[in-house]
This record gives structure tokens, sequence and C-alpha cells, in this order.
């Protein structure tokens, strides 16, 4: 019986428990993430149906030794914010309740990342509990990754150091993973990979990586990376850093030399640059021979200025390895190209008498295949080493001209000259020409003939005191001469071309109506005595030297001369018609013819002066008379 009563004692007792525990529910979040330096909110809510008190709520933390410790209490008398827990100032608890329903929250400020633990809501009501607990989770965004490489890597050293990688202030600590060409590495034989993670004085994570691998010449071409992988909330997040080439050293097995410029054949005079390089790196420490002779050279640059056929021949590069201490060694063979001075033979052809052939040879010696031509003032007369001048003419004469140059090299190129006489009789090719000049006084007369050896021209006149002057233009084969004379009555001109091989002459009767149709002003009334003039000829080719102006220049000179001496002659008559005046009126000055017969046989001094004036208006005659023993004009003449 007694047991009985016990086991409905029992009964009633879990029944009332039951329906106590039936009374209160907690509820919270397993997880809330928030970034540090923000607010997190940790909501509880209760529910209280069934009773109408007012519970007795408690906020703990769980520490890493499992304990827990309270940060904040509040009953029906008041709340308590604990004290010297590492929240205190920094959190905020606020409630509510509608109905039956009831919720606390509890507000951190400025979260650390020290924050990072189980926050327990514990609510009592009615001598019953519940409680539940939540999880915070703290984030930082890290730093951007920064790479660092080595200086190089070299392929004769198991697993070299590649580079470095770093990231800091993370929360958690970060995550590194290394790729090559987008492949990522993991650990193996050939790879190797060092994290080291260390905490800062505010809780945040820095993490730092190197890597080290077996490296291989082709790995000059890649280019590495490091990707961080970090948490914040509600995701996961990937950064990668900058791409680096890694320098590999691996030893040389080839040496090449070739020729860096210039970029065609070589011709001597050029500037030459010959370039030597090894297939490994670093490159092998180099030196250059010619001839079995060490040439100087700058890192692998071999320059050669100004260069000549001498220059050619097999230029040998040999290379040191830095890292083998191996000798490799290349060559290349330089060909200096040349065309040597053009030889013409004959060099210096005997004068050709005309209708003769005469074969000239151009020849120049040359590395290379060579085209010649021939030009004759510029122009082009045939293509070929020799050049035939047939059937020779005064028109063959002149200077040649040979071209040699190499169709593969353009730049090499010659010239030389060779100079072609053509002997022949004089021929006039202008017979005498009359020149009319401004003046009624005198004319030009011109005589052009050609000939080998250039011909002498000589001038004979009727009247050899006609000549005034005379103007001679020589040239190779030609010469023109001109001669000015006075038109005072007929005259018949020759003129005889003469040189070693013959003579010609042609001859012209000029009359004096004709040469005074040729003047275009009127002859003066006077008629004024003209003394020779001496006259010298230059041979000079092509210029004219006489003794007196050019013939073409005549034309305005002559005039002014012929005025000038008619008012000197003027002023004269002027001054013996006042003297003959004042004697007649003295008496001493006979009158009559007989008188006048007297006066003209009586011989006269050295400083006399005869006048002899007629009656006819149309006609005067002065006659100026020295002491030189020139003859005394009578009034007969």
């Amino acid at each position: 019986m007694a047991q009985r009563k016990v086991a409905l004692a029992l009964a009633g007792l879990y029944v009332l428990i039951w329906q106590v525990w039936a009374m209160l529910e907690v509820s919270m979040e397993d997880r809330i993430e928030v970034f540090m330096g923000d607010v997190a909110e940790i909501p509880c809510i209760y529910n209280i149906s069934g009773s109408a008190s007012s519970p007795t709520i408690q906020w703990f933390v769980q520490l890493a030794s499992n304990k827990n410790m309270r940060i904040y209490y509040k009953d029906d008398s008041g709340a308590i914010e604990d004290l010297g827990t590492g929240f205190s100032g920094r959190i905020n608890v606020s409630h509510s309740q509608e109905g039956m329903m009831g919720n606390s929250v509890l507000t951190i400020n400025a979260v650390r990342v020290t924050d990072a633990q189980d926050f327990i809501c514990q609510v009592k009501m009615d001598g019953g509990s519940g409680e539940r607990h939540t999880q915070l989770k703290v984030f930082n965004t890290p730093s951007l990754p920064s790479i660092e490489k080595e200086t190089y890597a070299s392929v004769t050293e198991p697993l070299s150091k590649i580079a470095s990688c770093e990231v800091s202030s993370g929360y958690p600590a970060p995550k590194i993973i290394w790729y090559k060409d987008r492949a990522p590495l993991y650990p193996s034989n050939d790879v190797k990979v060092e994290n080291r993670v260390t905490m800062n004085s505010n809780g945040l994570f820095s993490v730092y990586s190197d890597l080290y691998l077996t490296v291989v010449k082709e790995y000059q071409d890649a280019y590495f990376y490091c990707e961080v992988t970090y948490f914040v909330p509600g995701a996961e997040k990937m950064v990668e850093s900058n791409r680096i080439n890694i320098t590999i050293h691996y030893p040389s097995s080839v040496v090449t030399v070739f020729l860096e410029s210039p970029d065609r054949l070589v011709k001597e005079g050029d500037n030459v640059e010959i370039r030597c390089q090894g297939d490994g790196n670093p490159q092998p420490i180099k030196t250059f021979m010619h001839n079995n002779e060490q040439i100087d050279s700058d890192a692998g640059r071999l320059v050669l200025s100004n260069v000549t056929r001498l220059n050619s021949g097999v230029y040998e590069c040999s290379g040191l390895d830095a890292t083998t201490y191996d000798f490799i060694i290349g060559n290349m063979t330089l060909m200096v190209h040349y065309l040597d001075t053009i030889v013409i033979t004959p060099e210096n052809p005997d004068s050709l008498d005309q209708g003769q052939d005469l074969s000239l040879n151009c020849n120049a010696l040359s590395s290379l295949a060579t085209h010649t031509v021939w030009y004759k003032d510029t122009v082009l007369l045939d293509e070929g080493h020799v050049l035939t001048l047939r059937n020779a003419s005064f028109a063959t004469a002149g200077t040649y001209v040979c071209e040699v140059m190499t169709p593969e090299l353009p730049e090499l190129k010659r010239r030389n000259t060779v100079h072609v006489s053509v002997r022949g009789k004089p021929m006039i090719t202008e017979g005498v020409t009359v020149i009319p000049l401004d003046t009624d006084e005198a004319i030009n007369v011109s005589c052009r003939a050609t000939g080998h050896p250039t011909p002498n021209i000589h001038w004979s006149l009727s009247d050899e005191q006609a000549q005034l002057g005379r103007w001679d233009t020589r040239t190779e084969n030609s010469v023109l001469s001109i001669i000015s004379i006075s038109t005072t009555s007929d005259i018949t001109a020759s003129c005889r071309a003469a040189n070693d091989l013959g003579t010609v002459e042609t001859s012209h009767h000029i009359h004096a109506i004709q040469m005074n149709q040729t003047a275009t002003t009127p002859p003066p009334p006077t008629t004024i005595p003209t003394a020779t003039t001496r006259t010298t000829t230059s041979n000079t080719t092509g210029t004219m030297v006489a003794g007196t102006a050019n013939p073409k220049k005549i034309k305005k000179g002559g005039n002014g001369f012929i005025i000038a001496i008619i008012i000197i002659f003027i002023l004269l008559l002027a001054i013996l018609g006042s003297v003959l005046y004042f004697m007649y009126k003295k008496g001493k000055l006979p009158c009559g013819r007989s008188g006048k017969q007297d006066l003209t046989k009586e011989k006269a001094s050295s400083d006399d002066i005869v006048v002899q004036m007629k009656g006819s208006k149309s006609e005067e005659a002065v006659l100026l008379q020295r002491a030189n023993g020139n003859k005394t004009t009578s009034s007969d003449q």
C-alpha cells in the first residue's frame, strides 16, 4: 500500500514538472556573422504562456574553459550589467513582450575579434528555466596580397625559392594557394610551399607563404601568382596577386655569331657590327678571334669601322659559361665586297682620223658580278665592257664615261672617263658672214671653222687698214673668229682656216652700199678717219679677248665714240677759224689763191696745224699733222 502511494506521488510530481516546462520555451539563432567594428544583435525569444509573472533573464558568454561568464542580469527589481567582463560599456539589452511572447535582444557595439564566442540566453519563470545559445562569428577583410620574386632561379639547384606572398589583417586567417599559368601548385617532389601565420596585437592574422620549385628552362616564359581566399559574412571570397615572371638561369649549349648591321651585303668603307649570343642565361663571357688574333669587343658586340677586303674571313666567338664553366664556340664568315678602280684601255687613245674605228674596253676587278654602261654627255650609249666607235667624225670626239656597278649591291659603283679626239682637215662651217651694227661706221664679219687640231683662222682684207678689231672663240674642234671693219668703201674679206692637215679658204665681197644698208641711222655729214687698232687674240677655249670691246657691245659704244670725235673736231674747227680770222685782221695771213697755195706748200713744224677748207658746202676735211715723219697732205688730195 505504501509503495502504491509513493508511486502515485512520483507520477503526480512528474506530471507537474512536465506542465511547468511545457509553459516556457526559449529559441535563438545558431550563428550570427558580422564584420569587425560593426554592431551585432543577438535576439532571444521566449514563450511564457500559462503564467502571468515576469521572467528573470540572464546573458552569459561561454569561455574557452567551457565555463559560463555572466555579462547581464534582469529581474523584477531591475537590470545589472556585470563589470570586468570585457563587454562593459559596449552592450545593450532590450526587452519586449506581446501577450505570452517575449523577446530579449543583446546588442554588442564595436565588435571585436575577441567577441567571437557563444552567447547564452537564460530565462527563468515560476521555478522553471530555459536557455539557448548563439555563436557569434566575426570577420575582417584582409589586405590585398603582395608578391615578391627572387632575383633568379637556377636549373642546377633543386627546389629554388621562386617568390613570396604576403597578406595581412585578416580574420579568420586567410589561405594562400600558388598558381603557375592558372594551374594550382600542390606540394610534391618539385613543389614546396611554406606557410606562416602570425597574430597581430589587434587579434588579426597575417599569412606568409614561400614557393619553392625545381625549375626548368621553359619556366622563363611562365607566369606565377598567389591566390588568397577568405571569409566574409555569408560568403567566401578570393583575390589574386599580380603576375610575375621569374628569371631562370641555365647554361648555354650553343653560341651564335651573326651580322647585326648593315642589313645588306657588306662593301668596303662600311661600318660593320657583329654580334655573339649564347642560348643560355646569363650570357657567357665572350671573346672574338680573327686570323688567330683576339679582337677587342664589348659584351659580345664587335664593331669594325671602315672595313676593307682585308677584314673578310672567319670570325670566331668563344663563350665561357658562368654556371658550368664550359667553353662554347661559334663562328661566321664575313665577306667584304669590293670594286676596284675602273681601267679603260686604251687609256689615252691617239687621235683618230676621220672614218677610223676605235674600241674602248672598260674593266674593274670586283667580288661580285658587274654591269657596265657607257655615257657621253649624260646620254646612254651602250651596255657592256666594250664600246666600239665606228666611222669617226668630229661629232665622235669628246669625253666618254664608263660606269660599273654590281646589281647585287647597287651601292657599289665606280666611274672613269676617257677622252677621244678625231683628226681632220679644216672645214669652214660658216663662211664670211656680215653682222650689222647700230652704226654706219663699222660692221662685224664672222667666220667659223672646224677641224682637229683646232684650226687657226687668218683674215685677209682688200683694205688691211679697214680692220678695227678681232675676237676668237676656240673649242676643242672648232673656232669662231669675228673682226670689226670700217665701212668707208667696198671690201673683200677672205677667211682662211689652217691646221697641220690642210688649209681651206673662203671669201666674200662686201659693197659699201650693202654695208650702209645694214646701218640703222644715216651717215653723218663729216667723214672721220679712224686709226688702225692693234688686236691681240687669245686661244683660250670659249673666251673672246681683244683690244676693243666685245663686238656685240659695239652697237652702243660705237655711236658714243664717233659723236665725241665729231664734237672735238667741231671745236677744233671753231678754234682754227678764230685764229685765222685774228691773223687775217693783223695782216699776217695773205689773201687770194696764190697765198693759199704758198701756205700748203710750206713745210709745217712739229706743232703746226694745216687746215684745208673748200668752197663746197657739202664737203669739209680736217687733217691733223704731227712731226713724227708722216706725209703732209696736199690740197690736191
